[in-house]
């Protein structure tokens, strides 16, 4: 088993807090002197940390106090979906759907929000980060490529006035049930989706497909099949073997040395399973989490296509009843989802002299999309976008009378306040202005590669600098422990060739200033800033 101990949080000693400083007095309360000065320790703590911050993608530069503060004392929750206004009438509703018109014309989907017209977008702020949104995508996804249909339950009511005897409250909403497909005899694996994902993708990802019992091509296929794809020529240039398992199978759809999907590996394996009639579920990145780098997500759908058309899962008819034709669904064979997270929110304002590739709504095949809040944008806690089509929405399993809107999103309860934030971002910056940042942000990037480059030549030590194309992340060496503590650095085993490295990365994030990269640069030049 390989030797994780240096991903484990740093020795304790790096930080001067301990958590006996915060133990609560179940019975005696603090005075206000005493709780003042515990929480000026904890500021203390805070404040410093938040000047060094460099390891991740979140974005510090933040002054939602002097527009919100007020909304503190206040409880708002977007409870239910957010095109209903619901019952629970302290909430953001209003607001979040001006933040989800945003996104939405900004990701070039269909607007405005029309809930008869299939092309149109829908979405919701959830109330975790992408994580949320990722898991939300790919819930939609399993019910929708495993050919599920909710219908009200025509006996609901007689059932509710049966169970009320005796006195007995009884909810009087009609429920709904599942419908599943009927499945054709010599296609038994129609309504079993596989999932595709880089090795570079977030790890909510794969936590997510673990929730919601979604098979990956992985589970799917070592040890049942040969493997499609030959090493080394179907993989990419330096691809090392270590990732392979003991059946020569990758756990992942291997990614370029940049970190993006390696597309002629994704088409084999997708190829493999759909022409074993499998739908095809596939999660594309645009910003990953360690290396910052975009999939090629137009290139990747181009070339995917031909092969959903060839094993007719481009479009599909889904019957419900043997013995009527008529109860049928058409829809695709295969869900496209975009993380999202890091570069959805700025790379749509990225100049045209950049070359980018493209993502978003403008590639008719894709059904959903995920970014989060509290990176480029800069939110106080996690929180995210998600968007999708009007004819992709997951339908609830109930529609409660209790909250006067149907729960049509993940989380029931939903932090109101994160539209609040989002929207108050994006009123007070224009395009312009986002442009201007994410322009100044790739000029600091490419300042730190080559500051961090010089850094690795006067020390004599190879600190395997890299930067992926248009990415904001510079990976190298892992420091010491109390340079990963005062710098929060992200860190990540690698290998290669056929070795393992220890790697951090830094985030070039709006609240990341030219001063702090040159004082990262300074600790890194003194000795003993690299254990081995």
């Amino acid at each position: 088993m390989e030797n994780l101990d240096y991903m484990r949080t740093p020795p304790q000693e790096v930080d001067s807090m301990l958590d006996a400083d915060f133990s609560i007095n179940s019975e005696i309360a603090l005075t206000p002197q005493e709780k003042d000065a515990v929480l000026d320790e904890f500021w203390k703590y805070v404040d410093e940390q938040r000047k060094n911050f460099l390891g991740y993608q979140v974005n510090l530069n933040m002054d939602y106090s002097t527009d919100l503060s007020r909304f503190l004392d206040v409880h708002i929750n977007n409870v239910g979906d957010p095109f209903t206004q619901g019952n629970l009438t302290l909430n953001s509703k209003k607001i979040e759907r001006a933040v989800l018109e945003y996104f939405a014309k900004l990701w070039k989907a269909k607007t405005p929000y029309d809930a008869q017209d299939g092309e149109s977008y829908w979405g919701y702020v959830t109330s975790m980060g992408s994580s949320e949104g990722n898991m939300f995508g790919l819930w939609s996804a399993r019910d929708y490529l495993s050919g599920l249909s909710l219908n009200i339950d025509p006996k609901a009511v007689e059932k509710a006035k049966q169970a009320s005897h005796n006195g007995f409250l009884v909810r009087a909403t009609p429920k709904h049930v599942y419908t599943k497909p009927v499945t054709v005899d010599d296609k038994p694996a129609a309504f079993q989706p596989i999932a595709f994902f880089s090795q570079d993708t977030h790890y909510s990802v794969v936590k997510a497909m673990n929730v919601l019992s979604i098979e990956t091509f992985y589970v799917a296929g070592s040890g049942k099949y040969e493997c499609p794809l030959r090493f080394p020529d179907d993989y990419p240039r330096n691809y090392s073997k270590g990732y392979l398992d003991e059946n020569n199978w990758p756990l992942e759809v291997p990614s370029d040395e940049n970190g993006s999907i390696h597309i002629p590996a994704l088409v084999l394996l997708v190829k493999f399973f759909a022409e074993k009639g499998h739908p095809i579920l596939v999660n594309f990145n645009y910003g990953t989490t360690f290396k910052g780098a975009y999939d090629n997500v137009q290139k990747a759908v181009d070339a995917l296509v031909p092969v959903l058309k060839e094993n007719k899962l481009y479009e599909r008819d889904v019957y419900y009843d043997k013995n009527d034709p008529s109860k049928f669904d058409t829809r695709s064979g295969y869900w496209f989802h975009v993380d999202g997270a890091l570069g959805a929110s700025y790379m749509p304002f990225l100049g045209s002299s950049y070359t980018k590739p493209v993502f978003d709504f403008r590639i008719p095949e894709i059904h959903s999309i995920s970014t989060s809040g509290h990176k480029w944008i800069g939110a106080p806690w996690p929180c995210c976008v998600y968007i999708s089509k009007v004819k992709y929405q997951l339908t609830p399993p109930d529609d409660p009378m209790y909250i006067g809107s149907a729960d049509t999103t993940f989380a029931g309860s939903r932090n109101g306040f994160s539209a609040l934030v989002l929207w108050n971002y994006l009123t007070k910056n224009t395009p312009v202005d986002i442009a201007k940042k994410i322009s100044d942000a790739q000029s600091l990037a490419s300042y730190a590669y080559d500051k961090i480059k010089n850094v690795s030549d006067t020390i004599g030590i190879d600190l395997w600098v890299e930067r992926s194309d248009l990415s904001l992340a510079i990976r190298m060496k892992k420091p010491n422990n109390a340079l990963v503590f005062k710098y929060s650095l992200s860190c990540e085993s690698m290998y290669v060739d056929e070795v393992q490295r220890n790697y951090c990365h830094i985030y070039i994030m709006d609240s990341v200033k030219k001063e702090l990269i040159d004082a990262f640069a300074t600790d890194l030049l003194k000795v003993g800033a690299f254990e081995n």
